[in-house]
Protein backbone atom coordinates (compact mmCIF):
# COMPACT_ATOMS: atom_id res chain seq x y z
CA UNK A 1 0.00 0.00 0.00
CA UNK A 2 2.56 2.25 0.86
CA UNK A 3 4.64 1.65 -2.16
CA UNK A 4 1.27 2.55 -4.13
CA UNK A 5 0.92 5.68 -2.22
CA UNK A 6 4.35 6.57 -2.96
CA UNK A 7 4.35 5.53 -6.84
CA UNK A 8 1.14 7.60 -7.31
CA UNK A 9 3.24 10.74 -5.20
CA UNK A 10 6.13 10.39 -8.29
CA UNK A 11 3.76 10.38 -10.85
CA UNK A 12 2.11 13.42 -9.74
CA UNK A 13 6.08 14.99 -9.69
CA UNK A 14 6.25 13.58 -12.97
CA UNK A 15 3.35 15.73 -14.48
CA UNK A 16 4.40 18.84 -12.80
CA UNK A 17 7.74 18.77 -13.71
CA UNK A 18 6.47 18.04 -17.68
CA UNK A 19 4.46 20.99 -17.06
CA UNK A 20 7.39 22.83 -16.04
CA UNK A 21 9.23 21.84 -18.95
CA UNK A 22 6.77 22.22 -21.75
CA UNK A 23 6.05 25.98 -20.06
CA UNK A 24 9.46 26.69 -20.12
CA UNK A 25 9.83 26.05 -23.67
CA UNK A 26 6.51 27.79 -24.55
CA UNK A 27 8.14 30.89 -22.78
CA UNK A 28 10.81 30.98 -25.80
CA UNK A 29 8.45 32.26 -28.43
CA UNK A 30 5.99 35.44 -27.62
CA UNK A 31 2.88 33.83 -28.95
CA UNK A 32 3.13 31.12 -26.74
CA UNK A 33 4.67 32.54 -23.68
CA UNK A 34 1.25 32.91 -22.16
CA UNK A 35 -0.16 29.69 -22.15
CA UNK A 36 3.39 28.15 -21.18
CA UNK A 37 3.27 30.82 -18.24
CA UNK A 38 0.02 29.00 -17.45
CA UNK A 39 1.01 25.78 -17.73
CA UNK A 40 4.24 26.31 -15.50
CA UNK A 41 1.41 27.85 -12.84
CA UNK A 42 -0.28 24.88 -13.16
CA UNK A 43 2.81 22.49 -12.58
CA UNK A 44 3.75 24.59 -9.06
CA UNK A 45 0.37 24.57 -8.32
CA UNK A 46 0.08 20.74 -8.68
CA UNK A 47 3.62 20.23 -7.14
CA UNK A 48 2.36 22.65 -3.82
CA UNK A 49 -0.85 20.58 -3.42
CA UNK A 50 0.96 17.04 -3.65
CA UNK A 51 3.67 17.92 -0.96
CA UNK A 52 0.88 19.20 1.26
CA UNK A 53 -0.80 16.08 1.49
CA UNK A 54 1.08 13.38 0.42
CA UNK A 55 2.72 10.81 3.28
CA UNK A 56 6.40 11.44 3.83
CA UNK A 57 8.47 8.53 3.50
CA UNK A 58 12.00 6.93 4.60
CA UNK A 59 14.97 5.71 2.52
CA UNK A 60 12.56 2.28 2.27
CA UNK A 61 9.95 4.18 1.10
CA UNK A 62 8.13 3.49 4.44
CA UNK A 63 5.52 6.11 5.10
CA UNK A 64 5.90 7.96 8.63
CA UNK A 65 4.39 10.16 10.46
CA UNK A 66 4.96 13.94 10.57
CA UNK A 67 3.86 17.10 12.54
CA UNK A 68 0.44 19.06 10.71
CA UNK A 69 1.24 22.47 10.40
CA UNK A 70 -1.11 23.01 7.71
CA UNK A 71 -2.76 25.84 9.45
CA UNK A 72 0.63 27.49 9.74
CA UNK A 73 1.42 26.90 5.76
CA UNK A 74 -2.44 28.21 5.05
CA UNK A 75 -1.60 31.62 6.50
CA UNK A 76 1.91 31.69 4.62
CA UNK A 77 0.15 31.07 1.73
CA UNK A 78 -3.17 33.49 2.23
CA UNK A 79 -0.59 36.16 2.98
CA UNK A 80 1.38 35.85 0.42
CA UNK A 81 -1.04 35.28 -2.31
CA UNK A 82 -2.36 38.68 -0.97
CA UNK A 83 0.67 40.44 -0.85
CA UNK A 84 2.00 39.02 -4.73
CA UNK A 85 -1.61 40.19 -6.00
CA UNK A 86 -1.92 43.43 -4.24
CA UNK A 87 1.61 44.72 -5.73
CA UNK A 88 0.79 42.87 -9.34
CA UNK A 89 -2.50 45.04 -9.63
CA UNK A 90 -1.23 47.90 -8.65
CA UNK A 91 2.58 48.04 -10.11
CA UNK A 92 3.25 50.02 -13.40
CA UNK A 93 4.20 48.61 -16.32
CA UNK A 94 7.39 51.11 -16.45
CA UNK A 95 8.34 49.38 -12.94
CA UNK A 96 7.82 46.02 -14.01
CA UNK A 97 11.52 45.82 -13.55
CA UNK A 98 11.47 46.96 -10.31
CA UNK A 99 9.08 44.14 -8.77
CA UNK A 100 10.85 41.59 -10.96
CA UNK A 101 13.78 42.20 -8.92
CA UNK A 102 12.07 42.75 -5.17
CA UNK A 103 10.49 38.96 -6.17
CA UNK A 104 14.08 37.54 -7.04
CA UNK A 105 15.75 38.83 -3.75
CA UNK A 106 12.36 37.71 -1.86
CA UNK A 107 12.98 34.41 -3.15
CA UNK A 108 16.84 34.64 -2.04
CA UNK A 109 15.88 35.55 1.33
CA UNK A 110 13.49 32.42 1.88
CA UNK A 111 16.85 30.64 0.79
CA UNK A 112 18.63 32.66 3.34
CA UNK A 113 16.30 31.83 6.29
CA UNK A 114 15.86 28.01 5.23
CA UNK A 115 19.28 27.62 5.65
CA UNK A 116 19.45 29.51 9.45
CA UNK A 117 16.29 26.88 10.14
CA UNK A 118 18.41 24.20 9.34
CA UNK A 119 21.53 25.57 11.18
CA UNK A 120 19.48 26.36 14.35
CA UNK A 121 18.56 22.53 14.09
CA UNK A 122 21.52 21.17 14.24
CA UNK A 123 22.94 23.58 16.88
CA UNK A 124 19.77 22.57 18.68
CA UNK A 125 20.61 18.60 18.54
CA UNK A 126 17.72 18.26 16.64
CA UNK A 127 19.54 16.48 13.22
CA UNK A 128 23.52 15.89 12.37
CA UNK A 129 24.83 17.28 9.36
CA UNK A 130 27.75 15.76 7.43
CA UNK A 131 30.38 17.58 5.80
CA UNK A 132 28.42 17.85 2.27
CA UNK A 133 25.17 18.74 4.47
CA UNK A 134 26.79 21.86 6.09
CA UNK A 135 28.18 22.42 2.22
CA UNK A 136 25.15 23.01 0.57
CA UNK A 137 23.65 24.82 3.52
CA UNK A 138 26.41 27.03 2.88
CA UNK A 139 25.95 27.02 -1.03
CA UNK A 140 22.03 28.22 0.03
CA UNK A 141 22.50 31.17 2.27
CA UNK A 142 25.64 32.90 0.60
CA UNK A 143 23.76 32.58 -2.96
CA UNK A 144 20.52 33.29 -1.50
CA UNK A 145 22.36 36.57 0.44
CA UNK A 146 23.88 37.63 -2.76
CA UNK A 147 20.40 37.31 -4.42
CA UNK A 148 18.79 39.06 -2.09
CA UNK A 149 20.90 41.93 -1.13
CA UNK A 150 22.08 42.48 -4.82
CA UNK A 151 17.87 42.63 -5.81
CA UNK A 152 17.66 45.43 -3.61
CA UNK A 153 20.36 47.25 -4.55
CA UNK A 154 19.09 46.53 -8.46
CA UNK A 155 15.56 47.59 -7.08
CA UNK A 156 16.69 51.02 -5.90
CA UNK A 157 18.92 51.55 -9.33
CA UNK A 158 15.84 51.05 -11.52
CA UNK A 159 13.72 53.21 -8.49
CA UNK A 160 16.20 55.93 -9.26
CA UNK A 161 16.56 55.75 -5.58
CA UNK A 162 20.09 55.40 -5.58
CA UNK A 163 22.79 56.67 -8.06
CA UNK A 164 25.52 54.64 -9.08
CA UNK A 165 28.24 57.05 -8.64
CA UNK A 166 27.50 57.38 -4.77
CA UNK A 167 27.74 53.07 -4.21
CA UNK A 168 31.14 52.44 -6.35
CA UNK A 169 34.71 53.96 -6.07
CA UNK A 170 37.59 53.57 -8.03
CA UNK A 171 39.42 49.44 -7.31
CA UNK A 172 35.82 48.13 -6.79
CA UNK A 173 36.86 44.91 -8.01
CA UNK A 174 39.43 44.49 -6.08
CA UNK A 175 37.10 44.73 -2.99
CA UNK A 176 34.48 42.49 -4.44
CA UNK A 177 37.61 39.87 -5.01
CA UNK A 178 38.61 40.48 -1.13
CA UNK A 179 34.68 40.20 0.07
CA UNK A 180 34.53 36.60 -1.54
CA UNK A 181 37.43 35.27 -0.28
CA UNK A 182 36.33 36.06 2.84
CA UNK A 183 32.96 35.09 2.42
CA UNK A 184 35.13 31.68 1.46
CA UNK A 185 37.18 31.77 4.25
CA UNK A 186 34.35 32.26 6.87
CA UNK A 187 32.22 29.48 6.02
CA UNK A 188 35.37 26.85 5.85
CA UNK A 189 35.97 28.10 9.59
CA UNK A 190 32.18 27.81 9.98
CA UNK A 191 32.14 24.02 9.07
CA UNK A 192 36.05 22.87 11.24
CA UNK A 193 35.26 25.00 14.25
CA UNK A 194 34.19 23.79 17.45
CA UNK A 195 30.15 24.14 17.59
CA UNK A 196 30.46 26.34 20.58
CA UNK A 197 32.91 28.68 17.98
CA UNK A 198 30.19 28.34 14.89
CA UNK A 199 27.01 30.59 15.84
CA UNK A 200 29.51 33.70 15.71
CA UNK A 201 30.97 32.64 12.07
CA UNK A 202 27.70 31.92 11.22
CA UNK A 203 26.62 35.17 11.70
CA UNK A 204 30.02 36.32 10.40
CA UNK A 205 29.48 34.78 7.10
CA UNK A 206 25.91 35.60 7.00
CA UNK A 207 26.74 39.63 6.96
CA UNK A 208 29.64 39.26 4.79
CA UNK A 209 27.11 36.84 2.11
CA UNK A 210 24.84 40.29 2.01
CA UNK A 211 27.74 42.66 2.49
CA UNK A 212 29.11 41.13 -1.04
CA UNK A 213 25.80 40.51 -2.70
CA UNK A 214 25.25 44.45 -2.75
CA UNK A 215 28.87 45.24 -3.08
CA UNK A 216 28.47 42.83 -6.50
CA UNK A 217 25.87 44.59 -8.07
CA UNK A 218 27.02 48.28 -7.00
CA UNK A 219 29.68 49.17 -9.97
CA UNK A 220 26.77 47.39 -12.68
CA UNK A 221 24.84 50.46 -14.10
CA UNK A 222 23.82 51.74 -17.24
CA UNK A 223 22.38 49.58 -19.77
CA UNK A 224 23.69 46.42 -17.96
CA UNK A 225 20.59 45.86 -16.06
CA UNK A 226 18.73 43.30 -17.42
CA UNK A 227 21.58 41.52 -17.64
CA UNK A 228 21.76 41.45 -13.90
CA UNK A 229 17.68 40.79 -13.39
CA UNK A 230 18.57 38.10 -15.30
CA UNK A 231 21.74 36.82 -13.33
CA UNK A 232 19.79 37.42 -9.85
CA UNK A 233 17.22 35.64 -11.31
CA UNK A 234 19.33 32.78 -11.99
CA UNK A 235 20.83 32.84 -8.30
CA UNK A 236 17.56 32.54 -7.07
CA UNK A 237 17.32 29.30 -9.01
CA UNK A 238 20.30 27.64 -7.95
CA UNK A 239 19.03 28.64 -4.17
CA UNK A 240 15.76 26.82 -4.41
CA UNK A 241 17.82 23.91 -5.86
CA UNK A 242 20.10 23.46 -3.10
CA UNK A 243 16.96 23.95 -0.66
CA UNK A 244 15.64 20.71 -2.48
CA UNK A 245 18.85 18.94 -1.90
CA UNK A 246 18.36 20.13 1.70
CA UNK A 247 15.33 18.70 2.23
CA UNK A 248 15.47 15.76 -0.01
CA UNK A 249 12.74 17.58 -2.66
CA UNK A 250 13.37 16.26 -6.37
CA UNK A 251 10.68 17.87 -7.46
CA UNK A 252 12.12 21.95 -5.57
CA UNK A 253 15.56 20.36 -7.27
CA UNK A 254 13.87 20.13 -10.42
CA UNK A 255 12.38 23.70 -10.50
CA UNK A 256 15.39 25.18 -9.23
CA UNK A 257 17.73 24.15 -11.98
CA UNK A 258 15.70 25.08 -14.71
CA UNK A 259 15.37 28.61 -13.25
CA UNK A 260 18.97 28.62 -12.93
CA UNK A 261 19.66 27.04 -16.03
CA UNK A 262 17.33 29.19 -17.86
CA UNK A 263 18.78 32.45 -16.30
CA UNK A 264 21.59 31.85 -17.22
CA UNK A 265 21.14 31.01 -20.54
CA UNK A 266 19.46 34.20 -20.79
CA UNK A 267 22.12 35.86 -19.42
CA UNK A 268 24.62 34.46 -21.80
CA UNK A 269 22.61 35.18 -24.53
CA UNK A 270 21.55 39.06 -23.58
CA UNK A 271 25.73 39.29 -23.28
CA UNK A 272 26.18 38.36 -26.59
CA UNK A 273 23.73 40.70 -28.13
CA UNK A 274 26.20 43.36 -26.54
CA UNK A 275 28.89 41.35 -27.79
CA UNK A 276 30.50 41.26 -24.29
CA UNK A 277 31.73 39.03 -22.00
CA UNK A 278 29.09 38.03 -18.26
CA UNK A 279 32.66 38.95 -16.71
CA UNK A 280 33.14 41.76 -18.70
CA UNK A 281 29.52 42.98 -17.88
CA UNK A 282 30.24 42.18 -13.91
CA UNK A 283 33.64 44.20 -13.61
CA UNK A 284 33.49 46.95 -16.62
CA UNK A 285 31.02 49.28 -14.88
CA UNK A 286 29.61 49.93 -18.30
CA UNK A 287 26.93 52.69 -18.63
CA UNK A 288 28.54 54.34 -15.63
CA UNK A 289 29.75 57.50 -17.37
CA UNK A 290 27.83 60.97 -18.09
CA UNK A 291 30.38 62.16 -21.15
CA UNK A 292 29.46 62.13 -24.25
CA UNK A 293 30.55 59.87 -27.28
CA UNK A 294 33.64 61.18 -28.79
CA UNK A 295 32.61 65.01 -27.54
CA UNK A 296 31.11 66.11 -30.33
CA UNK A 297 27.54 66.93 -29.36
CA UNK A 298 28.53 70.04 -28.64
CA UNK A 299 29.64 71.13 -32.43
CA UNK A 300 26.14 69.38 -34.02
CA UNK A 301 22.86 70.74 -34.30
CA UNK A 302 20.23 68.11 -34.94
CA UNK A 303 16.80 68.98 -37.05
CA UNK A 304 13.22 68.56 -35.57
CA UNK A 305 10.22 68.09 -37.68
CA UNK A 306 6.63 68.96 -36.96
CA UNK A 307 3.45 66.75 -36.19
CA UNK A 308 1.68 67.70 -39.61
CA UNK A 309 4.81 66.38 -41.34
CA UNK A 310 5.67 63.27 -39.43
CA UNK A 311 1.96 62.38 -40.15
CA UNK A 312 2.51 62.90 -43.79
CA UNK A 313 5.64 61.11 -43.85
CA UNK A 314 4.43 58.21 -42.24
CA UNK A 315 1.20 58.44 -44.01
CA UNK A 316 2.85 57.91 -47.66
CA UNK A 317 5.19 55.24 -46.72
CA UNK A 318 5.05 51.86 -48.01
CA UNK A 319 7.11 50.22 -44.83
CA UNK A 320 7.61 52.09 -41.47
CA UNK A 321 9.23 50.51 -38.51
CA UNK A 322 8.98 51.49 -34.87
CA UNK A 323 11.79 50.96 -32.59
CA UNK A 324 10.64 51.20 -29.08
CA UNK A 325 12.33 52.07 -25.57
CA UNK A 326 12.07 52.52 -22.18
CA UNK A 327 10.63 55.86 -23.11
CA UNK A 328 7.45 54.20 -24.50
CA UNK A 329 6.63 52.13 -20.84
CA UNK A 330 7.33 55.60 -19.15
CA UNK A 331 5.23 57.37 -20.96
CA UNK A 332 2.46 54.53 -21.10
CA UNK A 333 2.32 54.94 -24.94
CA UNK A 334 2.48 51.49 -26.21
CA UNK A 335 -1.79 51.32 -26.99
CA UNK A 336 -1.27 54.70 -28.61
CA UNK A 337 1.88 53.23 -31.08
CA UNK A 338 -0.71 50.07 -31.75
CA UNK A 339 -3.08 53.00 -32.68
CA UNK A 340 -1.35 54.81 -35.08
CA UNK A 341 0.02 51.82 -36.38
CA UNK A 342 -3.48 50.24 -37.24
CA UNK A 343 -4.17 53.62 -39.14
CA UNK A 344 -0.80 53.71 -41.46
CA UNK A 345 -2.40 49.96 -41.92
CA UNK A 346 -5.58 51.00 -42.80
CA UNK A 347 -3.32 53.35 -45.63
CA UNK A 348 -1.40 50.10 -47.20
CA UNK A 349 1.40 50.98 -45.08
CA UNK A 350 3.72 47.35 -43.97
CA UNK A 351 4.46 48.00 -39.99
CA UNK A 352 6.90 46.20 -37.96
CA UNK A 353 8.28 46.66 -34.71
CA UNK A 354 12.26 46.05 -33.76
CA UNK A 355 12.90 44.78 -30.77
CA UNK A 356 16.48 44.76 -29.33
CA UNK A 357 17.34 42.36 -27.05
CA UNK A 358 18.30 44.40 -23.87
CA UNK A 359 15.78 47.43 -24.64
CA UNK A 360 14.06 48.26 -21.66
CA UNK A 361 14.64 47.69 -18.25
CA UNK A 362 14.39 43.80 -18.20
CA UNK A 363 14.42 41.08 -20.34
CA UNK A 364 11.55 41.30 -22.90
CA UNK A 365 10.08 44.57 -21.23
CA UNK A 366 9.26 45.65 -24.67
CA UNK A 367 7.63 42.56 -25.48
CA UNK A 368 5.20 42.84 -22.48
CA UNK A 369 4.47 46.59 -23.28
CA UNK A 370 3.39 45.58 -26.95
CA UNK A 371 1.52 42.51 -26.11
CA UNK A 372 -0.73 44.67 -23.38
CA UNK A 373 -1.26 46.49 -26.97
CA UNK A 374 -2.42 43.56 -28.39
CA UNK A 375 0.60 44.02 -31.19
CA UNK A 376 0.82 40.70 -33.15
CA UNK A 377 3.61 38.76 -32.37
CA UNK A 378 4.59 38.50 -35.56
CA UNK A 379 4.79 42.19 -36.07
CA UNK A 380 8.02 41.71 -33.92
CA UNK A 381 10.62 41.14 -35.85
CA UNK A 382 14.68 40.70 -33.81
CA UNK A 383 17.52 42.88 -34.25
CA UNK A 384 19.12 41.06 -37.05
CA UNK A 385 16.23 40.97 -38.78
CA UNK A 386 15.32 44.64 -38.45
CA UNK A 387 19.30 45.47 -39.60
CA UNK A 388 18.41 43.64 -42.91
CA UNK A 389 15.62 45.31 -43.62
CA UNK A 390 16.84 48.95 -42.63
CA UNK A 391 18.36 49.97 -46.27
CA UNK A 392 14.26 49.44 -47.61
CA UNK A 393 12.68 50.49 -44.70
CA UNK A 394 11.37 54.58 -45.37
CA UNK A 395 10.68 55.72 -41.71
CA UNK A 396 11.82 54.52 -38.85
CA UNK A 397 10.42 55.72 -35.69
CA UNK A 398 12.35 55.47 -32.72
CA UNK A 399 10.04 56.02 -29.46
CA UNK A 400 11.94 56.55 -26.09
CA UNK A 401 15.02 54.12 -27.27
CA UNK A 402 18.29 55.08 -27.06
CA UNK A 403 21.65 53.25 -26.68
CA UNK A 404 20.57 50.45 -28.51
CA UNK A 405 20.04 52.96 -31.59
CA UNK A 406 23.53 54.85 -31.22
CA UNK A 407 25.60 54.48 -34.39
CA UNK A 408 29.01 54.68 -31.40
CA UNK A 409 28.14 51.45 -30.60
CA UNK A 410 29.54 50.64 -34.60
CA UNK A 411 31.53 53.92 -35.22
CA UNK A 412 33.20 55.20 -31.97
CA UNK A 413 35.75 53.07 -29.92
CA UNK A 414 36.02 55.63 -27.29
CA UNK A 415 32.62 55.05 -26.07
CA UNK A 416 31.66 52.38 -23.55
CA UNK A 417 29.33 50.79 -26.14
CA UNK A 418 31.67 50.24 -28.34
CA UNK A 419 30.72 46.90 -29.87
CA UNK A 420 27.49 46.33 -28.49
CA UNK A 421 25.33 45.21 -31.70
CA UNK A 422 22.47 47.67 -32.31
CA UNK A 423 19.40 48.25 -34.56
CA UNK A 424 20.77 50.52 -37.80
CA UNK A 425 18.19 53.11 -37.41
CA UNK A 426 20.51 55.40 -39.23
CA UNK A 427 20.24 52.83 -42.62
CA UNK A 428 16.88 53.99 -43.35
CA UNK A 429 15.56 56.46 -45.51
CA UNK A 430 14.03 58.77 -43.30
CA UNK A 431 14.38 58.34 -39.11
CA UNK A 432 12.19 59.91 -36.33
CA UNK A 433 13.11 60.05 -32.75
CA UNK A 434 10.80 60.90 -30.68
CA UNK A 435 11.68 62.30 -27.19
CA UNK A 436 11.59 64.74 -24.89
CA UNK A 437 14.67 66.53 -24.42
CA UNK A 438 18.41 65.63 -25.94
CA UNK A 439 19.13 64.19 -22.81
CA UNK A 440 21.67 60.66 -22.53
CA UNK A 441 20.17 57.77 -21.99
CA UNK A 442 20.55 55.09 -19.39
CA UNK A 443 24.26 54.45 -20.34
CA UNK A 444 25.30 58.25 -19.83
CA UNK A 445 26.08 58.71 -23.20
CA UNK A 446 24.83 61.13 -26.05
CA UNK A 447 23.62 59.46 -29.50
CA UNK A 448 24.86 60.22 -32.26
CA UNK A 449 22.04 59.15 -34.25
CA UNK A 450 20.18 62.59 -32.86
CA UNK A 451 22.44 64.69 -35.35
CA UNK A 452 22.29 62.03 -38.18
CA UNK A 453 21.24 63.69 -41.92
CA UNK A 454 18.56 61.36 -42.43
CA UNK A 455 17.12 61.97 -38.71
CA UNK A 456 14.49 64.57 -37.44
CA UNK A 457 13.50 64.65 -33.68
CA UNK A 458 10.12 65.22 -32.61
CA UNK A 459 10.01 66.42 -29.08
CA UNK A 460 7.17 65.91 -26.30
CA UNK A 461 5.84 63.39 -24.21
CA UNK A 462 5.60 59.99 -26.49
CA UNK A 463 1.75 59.44 -25.29
CA UNK A 464 0.87 63.23 -26.32
CA UNK A 465 2.99 62.91 -29.78
CA UNK A 466 1.41 59.55 -30.55
CA UNK A 467 -2.12 60.81 -30.10
CA UNK A 468 -1.58 63.73 -32.07
CA UNK A 469 -0.09 61.37 -34.91
CA UNK A 470 -3.49 59.90 -34.82
CA UNK A 471 -5.37 63.16 -35.27
CA UNK A 472 -3.32 63.98 -38.14
CA UNK A 473 -3.58 60.90 -40.05
CA UNK A 474 -6.48 60.84 -40.03
CA UNK A 475 -7.54 63.69 -41.83
CA UNK A 476 -5.31 62.71 -44.71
Amino acid sequence: MHITEFTIVNLLYLVAALAFIIGLRRLSSPDTARKGNLLAAFGMGLAIIVTLFSPIFDAQNTMIATENNYLWIAGGLVVGSLFGWRAAMKIAMTAMPQMVSVFNGLGGACAVLLGIIEVIKSYNGDQAMAVAQWVIVLFAILVGAVSFSGSMLAFAKLDGRVDDRKVTFKGHGTVNNILLVLVVVTGVLWIVMLPEYRVVFAIVFIVLSLIYGYSFVAPIGGADMPVVISLLNSFTGLTAAAAGLIYGSQIMLLGGILVGASGTILTILMCEAMNRSLLNVIIGQFGGGGAAAGGKDGEQVAKEITISDAAILLFYSQSVVFVPGYGLAVAQAQKDCKELADQLEKNGVDVKYAIHPVAGRMPGHMNVLLAEADVPYPKLIDEQTANDAMADTDVVVVVGANDVVNPAALDDPSSPIYGMPVIEAWKAKNVIVMKRSMSAGYAGIQNQLFFHERNKMLFGDAKDSMQKLIQEVKTL
